[in-house]
């Protein structure tokens, strides 16, 4: 959902951006060049990263999206198994990957926007925080961090959300599709074009609210997780007080399930609501009843009512079970990915030297 904006699946590249920015918001004044190129090191190691993340995932991606906004009248994936199949059958291998070149287009300006975001949040944040009474010395604790990183989200989420809205569409479309969009260029213009500006913020809605379930949720059971395995000490998994990076990948991997699961009404109803108003989307989804009427919805209220109404509560979890499957490895292969860049950059840049 958005909430892999907002606090990025790719948690390593997160987590060094983070250390980061409160280097710089502690005060603490590192030399400008070895600053810029942190900065860079981090942003080139979370692209490269994220963007061999999600490709690994790409196929599962698209089948969650599918499984969320397809047509209930007509049903063409009954399951991930069967959708994958389905796809592979009908689009070949350029079908798994459909729209994932958005995706990835997004990670360079959603972590730029990130980070700076994260600074002047830290910044504000410790400011208020240190206007009560007591904590006129105050530094910022892991939960004024974890506000600062949700508002930074949020902000990134914002800038970049038109091109999440342009991706779920490519995502959709097929080649059979009566409306074919021929890439992110060709998209944004024809939704501005035939759907207004307002058009690319549809969804905006429910991916903010969102943040609050899946960062809260996500932030207590990993603290949870961490903190039980460190007293209990089962099978061995903690020496030292420390938990080794293969047991935080999985704590990880736990809370984000755990997050997203909660979360995840919120993320269905921002896709249904960005397909509203495409032009031909009545092939995707349609709408009440035997009419099979374009579904038009007039707000989050109504996209929540209509679809319980008209096709259970369960609409509400469609493509939950591809969404699962690629927390896991996708959260791993980032983390090796975003090492190993940085070790490259780090020799590059001490050859450079």
């Amino acid at each position: 959902m958005a909430s892999e904006d907002v606090v990025g699946k790719t948690s390593a590249t997160i987590a060094n951006i983070a250390e980061e920015a409160k280097i710089a918001s502690a005060g603490v004044k590192a030399p400008s060049r070895q600053t810029v190129l942190s900065i860079c090191k981090s942003l080139v190691a979370g692209g490269v990263a994220g963007g061999v993340s999600r490709t690994a995932v790409a196929p599962l991606e698209r089948m969650k999206i599918l499984l969320q906004v397809q047509n209930p009248h007509a049903i063409k994936y009954n399951g991930t198994v069967q959708g994958l199949k389905y796809i592979w059958r009908t689009e070949g291998l350029r079908g798994m990957f459909k729209g994932n070149g958005t995706n990835c287009a997004r990670i360079v300006p959603n972590s730029a926007v990130k980070f700076f975001s994260y600074e002047e949040a830290s910044k504000g944040i410790l400011w208020l925080y240190r206007q009560q009474p007591g904590n006129e010395d105050a530094e910022l604790t892991p939960l004024l961090r974890l506000g600062a990183g949700a508002c930074a989200g949020i902000i990134a989420m914002s800038a970049t959300y038109p091109m999440d809205l342009v991706r779920g569409r490519l995502t959709v479309q097929t080649d059979k599709s009566p409306s074919q969009y021929r890439g992110i260029a060709h998209a944004l213009t024809t939704v501005l074009r035939e759907e207004g500006p307002r058009a690319l913020y549809k969804g905006w809605l429910p991916s903010v609210i969102g943040v609050v379930p899946y960062v809260g949720l996500n932030f207590a059971v990993y603290e949870s997780l961490k903190d039980y395995l460190v007293k209990s000490r089962p099978l061995g998994l903690v020496e030292d007080t420390e938990l080794s990076v293969t047991t935080k990948l999985a704590c990880g991997a736990v809370a984000g399930t755990v997050g997203q699961t909660i979360a995840y009404p919120l993320d269905v109803i921002r896709r249904r609501m960005q397909m509203v108003g495409w032009k031909h989307a009545a092939s995707v989804v349609t709408g009440e009843g035997k009419s099979k009427s374009a579904l038009e919805y007039t707000g989050m209220i109504d996209a929540f009512r209509k679809t319980v109404r008209y096709e259970g509560f369960g609409a509400l979890y469609k493509g939950l079970v591809p969404n699962s499957v690629k927390v896991v490895p996708s959260i791993a292969i980032a983390f090796v990915t975003y090492e190993v860049v940085k070790d490259v950059l780090k020799v590059d840049m001490r050859i450079s030297e």
